[in-house]
């Protein structure tokens, strides 16, 4: 899978992030050029996952969990 680009907006404003699949579930996040964090999406509970090396706060995170899991069904 290859780098993809989402956008979420958390309190009324939008961010743009990159996101890279690092397989089984991971991904890591970028603004631009630079690494804010790296998340992994729990398959069995579409509500839970893990993050390290986050930079992000839990409703950007929350955010961007919702927009990998759809971009992933759109992938499907």
């Amino acid at each position: 899978m290859n780098q993809f680009r989402i956008e979420v907006a958390v309190d009324g404003h939008g961010h743009d992030f990159n996101i890279k699949p690092l397989g089984n579930h991971v991904y890591e996040i970028y603004t631009d050029e630079d690494k804010v964090g790296m998340v992994e999406l729990d398959d069995e509970n579409h509500d839970h996952c893990i993050t390290s090396d986050c930079e992000l706060d839990m409703p950007l995170i929350n955010a961007i969990r919702e927009g990998i899991h759809a971009h992933e069904q759109m992938e499907k």
